[in-house]
């Protein structure tokens, strides 16, 4: 491990924790004496994620958070929920046991879960996943996502008390 200070390469662990999905490690530079924290996950077997076109490439959470934070920008998102969202996602992953994930299988996670999480974030994510084609298909899945709650409250549907309303109607319903 080199220092992030000085680049030396030997340095002594002062301190391991639990960090949830890994383990957090407290170390100090045997040359400069500075201290600096490490964080170290379990390498779980390589998915590769099967493409529209057939390219093969291999699941990459960075390129996941990336597409989270533009869908979900600007949103009031409690704070971590997107990280969790991609360790879940990940974990599922891992959990089905195959070496070769369907992009649409990784791209249905995120829809379900942004569709619980924060309406917004998942007609955002939703209008660029599957490709709408014009206003008219935008229109159609907004259309149906509120004709989901007809005849009931945001609380009684799952809608989080911090989740304003994507559209103001003269029924209450949004």
């Amino acid at each position: 491990m080199l220092c992030p200070y000085c680049g030396h390469n030997d340095s002594k662990v002062i301190d391991s924790r639990d960090a949830g999905e890994g383990i957090r490690r407290r170390r100090e530079c045997l040359q400069c004496s500075l201290r600096f924290t490490t964080y170290e996950r379990i390498q779980s077997t390589a998915l590769l994620v099967v493409k529209r076109d057939g390219r093969r490439e291999e699941f990459n959470r960075d390129k996941l958070m990336g597409s989270l934070r533009i869908a979900c920008a600007k949103r009031p998102l409690p704070t971590g929920a997107l990280e969790r969202m991609v360790i879940d996602i990940e974990g599922d992953l891992q959990k089905l046991g195959r070496a070769e994930i369907r992009s649409s299988t990784v791209g249905e996670m995120v829809i379900q879960r942004l569709k619980g999480l924060d309406r917004v974030a998942y007609i955002r994510f939703a209008s660029v996943y599957r490709a709408f084609a014009d206003l008219e298909t935008f229109k159609e899945e907004v259309e149906a996502m509120l004709s989901a709650k007809v005849g009931a409250t945001q609380q009684a549907a799952g809608v989080p008390e911090n989740q304003p309303r994507l559209f103001h109607l003269d029924n209450g319903l949004a």
